[in-house]
């Protein structure tokens, strides 16, 4: 299972914020490969992994966005019912936790999943 890393920022939850994260980004020519956005409380959590993390993480501290670096997974799965279940089993029963999780099915009929969890070295062996 492919390691990355994750930018997690946590931000007012409010018109136009995910309109400048994304506008800094495409201005340092950064793409985003993967995000999760959701709102708890009035404040916004953005996850992404993006494919040139330290010019993301310098145009982001340009543009005064406060994030924190996430070890992550990214496991590609076949888009078919059951396979997001096969592998969270697996990770289950080693005793691993998952504590964040999300996917797109974009692309050649599979899905990639971007999973953070409790034990990033007991995770990788159990998943390959």
């Amino acid at each position: 299972m492919p390691k990355t890393t994750q930018l997690v920022l946590t931000l007012q939850s409010k018109r136009g914020v995910l309109a400048g994260i994304g506008r800094a980004l495409a201005d340092a020519k950064v793409n985003i490969l993967s995000l999760s956005a959701a709102e708890v409380a009035g404040r916004g959590k953005i996850r992404m992994v993006v494919n040139k993390p330290a010019l993301a993480k310098r145009a982001l501290r340009k543009a005064r966005v406060r994030f924190v670096e996430e070890v992550a997974f990214a496991k590609r799965l076949t888009n078919k019912p059951g396979a997001l279940a096969r592998v969270a089993d697996r990770l289950a029963r080693g005793g691993v936790n998952i504590k964040a999780a999300y996917a797109t099915t974009a692309g050649r009929g599979g899905a990639t999943v971007v999973f953070t969890v409790s034990n990033p070295a007991k995770a990788r062996r159990i998943i390959g």
